[in-house]
Formats: structure tokens, sequence, C-alpha cells
């Protein structure tokens, strides 16, 4: 198609589109997400009519044989408008086979586009309509989605350090079309789009046509349970924030008696807002609440656990902790004060406390290797790692990550530090008997 129209006034367009982008309020910048397809363009130019000081920003995924037509097209369209135009072309490497991997990466990338674009106080609008929350709600249904799935598409939500809004998502495809046939809009096709081995695609060609056909008002009722499923995960959320304070302790774990107090319902509700309030994507599970139960029931000498990707949920002492998969170096470091360690969730550094010109001491970190023992202030006899850890209630999955330092006391090397949980007064804030004082930092529990 040609390269699109000029610019219209904002009492050209009609108020079911321009009104929800009218209204719209930002103390940054009001950015336009630009495919260049009908919806994106028409959103462009009313946004336009309603914004000045507007900009665009186009995702160019080079996935399609016309992605240089349709960045020129965009191009054009912006300067037509006299706009703004941010272009950004991404590599799109799909992580697993088949259409729906090719659709998740490309999202992935455009998303991710949009998160750095975006500076606090920034508002970025998207042509989401009434036809594309009707697809998502059936999408997400059809993959057993619960609540919160259902709710299909916010209107505005956060992103990156700005917002993203989407005002037409009451506004049918079919409007946007009619609107854009009168205005002899111009746009460009997405190849894609033709193809129904998308899933989206699918749905929009093959099923809900026929749908509508049969329940006119098909879009309305999906926006309603939409809207439905939205509240009630509301209500879920803040149930669970109040469950919240009465189970968990200062250090975010939950408690395993006063989660037994609570329903199967509650119980999973509570522990998927958890792992989703960590940042933490939720497992797919069939059956949420055997798998919780199982995990608050079984035997506590075995440390049970419920695995996910990335991390695990462990029962140790009557409290479930949230564990996230760490990597620690395999073999021993050596500690100087030019170079910090960084030893998974810990960090370590040295540094002189001393007047005089010391040589730094020889001081290495490494794991449990097995035989170690400690030397506490006050004791006379020195005492095994392992039952020091049982006394501390160090938690099993931790013993073998935490990193033990050795150094030199009174000419022997021996257990300077172990972890944030102790270090010798040779070494430690308040004695710096050494002349150099010992670092051990935690950035995450």
């Amino acid at each position: 198609m040609k390269a699109g129209a000029n610019a219209c006034s904002l009492a050209d367009w009609p108020e079911d589109l321009s009104g929800p982008v009218r209204t719209l309020r930002t103390t940054g910048q009001l950015w336009v997400a630009f495919s260049g397809g009908l919806d994106s363009t028409l959103l462009l130019h009313v946004a336009a009519a309603c914004h000045p000081g507007l900009k665009a920003v186009h995702v160019n995924h080079q996935l399609q044989a016309n992605h240089e037509q349709t960045e020129a097209f965009c191009r054009h369209v912006c300067e037509d408008l006299n706009l703004p135009l941010v272009v950004e072309r991404v590599s799109v490497a799909s992580p697993v086979t088949g259409t729906r991997g090719l659709e998740a990466a490309a999202r992935k990338a455009r998303y991710r586009v949009f998160r750095g674009l975006l500076q606090p106080g920034d508002a970025l609008l998207m042509a989401h309509h009434a036809d594309d929350q009707a697809e998502t709600v059936l999408f997400r249904l059809l993959r057993g989605s619960g609540v919160s799935g259902l709710a299909g598409m916010p209107r505005q939500r956060s992103l990156g350090a700005g917002q993203l809004h989407r005002p037409w998502l009451d506004v049918s495809r079919e409007r946007l079309q009619q609107v854009a046939g009168e205005t002899r809009l111009a746009w460009q096709e997405d190849p894609s789009n033709a193809d129904q081995r998308f899933d989206r695609n699918y749905l929009r060609q093959g099923v809900l046509p026929g749908l509508k056909q049969r329940w006119p008002g098909l879009l309305q009722r999906l926006s309603a349970t939409a809207r439905a499923c939205d509240e009630s995960a509301f209500l879920n959320r803040r149930l669970a924030e109040i469950q919240y304070r009465e189970v968990s302790d200062r250090r975010g774990r939950l408690n395993r008696d006063g989660l037994v107090k609570l329903s199967d319902a509650e119980r999973v509700n509570l522990v998927r807002w958890w792992i989703e309030e960590k940042g933490w994507p939720l497992p797919a599970l069939a059956q949420w609440a055997q798998s919780v139960n199982e995990l608050l029931t079984a035997r506590g000498d075995g440390c049970p656990e419920l695995r996910a990707k990335g991390f695990g949920i462990r029962r140790y002492q009557g409290w479930l902790h949230l564990v996230p998969d760490v990597d620690v170096p395999d073999h021993q470091l050596f500690l100087s004060p030019a170079q910090p360690i960084r030893w998974g969730h810990w960090t370590l550094a040295l540094r002189v406390v001393s007047s005089e010109n010391l040589a730094p001491p020889a001081i290495r970190v490494t794991t449990r290797q097995g035989g170690e023992r400690v030397q506490l202030p006050g004791s006379e006899h020195s005492k095994s790692l392992k039952n020091w850890f049982q006394e501390q209630g160090v938690p099993p999955w931790e013993r073998p990550l935490i990193p033990l330092v050795f150094g030199r006391c009174g000419g022997a090397e021996s257990l300077i530090a172990i972890g944030d949980y102790w270090c010798s007064e040779q070494y430690c804030e308040g004695a710096h008997a050494a002349g150099w004082r010992l670092i051990v930092e935690r950035d995450c529990d």
C-alpha cells in the first residue's frame, strides 16, 4: 500500500477511538508501539492528534520477507506526521521448535526493547483491541489457565520503569477496520497473519468468526468474563497478602504449622502468590494442592522439596524456604585486597585496617570437603563443622555452598570464617588482630 495519509485533526477522529487516548495522562514521554499494521497505524494517527510530542517505536524482528519494506513504511509515516521514530532491530531465536516457540521468542524480544526504552513517568500505548482480548482469553482457556490468565490483557500495567496502556480493549477489530477505510488509511500487512499454524491466527480466522456469528455479543461476553476473572485474581492476591503476614517471618519464610491450618485452596493461593512475589515463574504443576500437601506432610528428616525452574521450595525445621539455584566455584580461590571474590550468594573482600605496611595474608576460600573443625572464642576445644551447622540451624542445602575461609592465626592455617555466619576475632570488625578485616556479605536469603 502507499505510505499513508497526512495527519488529521482531533475533530476528524470518532470519539470512541479518540476519547480513551485523549484522556491518558503521563508525566514523562508518551510512546506508541508502531508495527506498521492496521491497528498500530490507526493508533499512531489518533494519538498524534491527541498528544503533541508523541514518539513512536518500531521493533523489526527481521522474520518476514517484507521486514525492510515495513520498516521503511514506518519511517515514512512518522515523517509525514512529523513524529520522532526509534527503530530497533532484534534477532529472534526460538528456544523450542514450532510456531509457539517462535511467537514467544518474538514477544520476549519485543518487550525487552520496550522495557529498555521507557524511563520513569513514560507510557507506551499499544493497539490491542477487543478481538485481541477475546483471542487471549480463549487461548489461555485452552491452555488450562486459572483466573489470573483468564483475566486477559490488563488495560494498564507496569513495564520497565514506565507504564503500558491499552486504550482500545473495548473497541472491536471491525470498528478499527471501518474507521481505517473511511479515512483511507494505509498500512502494511504482516504475511504471517495468514499462517494458521500460529495458534492465535487459527483462533482469529478459524474459530472466532463462527463463534461471533452464533453469539453476536461474544466480544462483550468474553470481555465481561475477563473483568470478572481480574476481580477474582485481585481478591486472591489480597487474601494471600493478609495470610502471608500471618504465617511468614522477617526472612520471608512460610511457617509449616500456619499453612496446615489453611484450606487446600488457600494454601495453593498463598504459595503461588509467594513464588510470584519473589520474582519467579510459576511451575507447571498439574496438581498444585497435592504437591503443596506432600511438601507439608513429608517426613522432615528427608528435607522435602518442590522443584521448579531456577529454584526449589524446601522445608526445614518447620519452615518453607524458597531457594534459588546457585552455582559456586568448584575449586579453591585466593582472596587478595585488590580482588573481591563472588561466591554464590556471597561476596568476600579483604581490607587493611592497620597503619603499618603489612603484607596481605594468605587467605583461601573453598567449600566443605569433610572433617573441618572450628575453634570458637572461649572454648578450649574445637568443634566439628558438621555439628556446628546443626547447632546453628544452617539448612542442609546451604552447607555445601557456604564459603569456608582459611587463613593464618598464630602461625598455623585454620578456619577463620564460615560464610556470613561467623568470623574469627583475628579478622572481624571489632578486633582486627591480624591488621586486616575480612568482609563476607550475602546479597539474598
